[in-house]
């Protein structure tokens, strides 16, 4: 089945779409990593958010943040995809649209992340290098890394 995609600023998320992603987020990085983490830092209302959904359904999500909002650079974050997604290439579909969907709404430019250690490989095939050394966040160990 078909994503859909979609990437709005937060204030033009519905109520019920605002719902989802929490939800979403929550399952897996709440839930299935076991961690116990502030998801809403403050961060939601100056970023834009790119859902793809199946049959109505959220199956991806990224968070796509201005440059000078967390980082210097222009970020990707919150990245997840739904436990029934995985294994289907939406993870990689995710993150080709994260990118391009940066490029759209920030202008071309580096792009930070702090990824999850575990995932190094997956973001350095879509040119992602990793910057500094592996740290701690909430108990799970990460990395920057940069798109140039």
């Amino acid at each position: 089945m078909q994503i859909d995609w979609s990437l709005k600023p937060f204030g033009d998320l519905t109520p019920q779409e605002v719902y989802d992603i929490l939800q979403l987020r929550n399952e897996v990085f709440v839930v299935e990593q076991n961690c116990v983490f502030q998801d809403a830092d403050g961060k939601d209302a100056g970023s834009w958010h790119l859902q793809g959904r199946r049959g109505g359904q959220l199956v991806a999500y990224t968070r796509i943040v201005p440059p000078g909002h967390i980082y210097e650079e222009a970020s990707i974050g919150r990245v997840v995809t739904s436990p029934a997604a995985r294994g289907t290439g939406a993870g990689k579909e995710l993150l080709t649209k994260s990118i391009s969907s940066l490029y759209d709404v920030c202008g071309r430019g580096a792009i930070r992340i702090g990824a999850q250690l575990y995932l190094q490989k997956f973001y350095e095939a879509f040119g992602f290098a990793q910057v500094g050394e592996p740290y701690l966040e909430d108990g799970i160990p990460h990395i920057y890394m940069i798109k140039s």
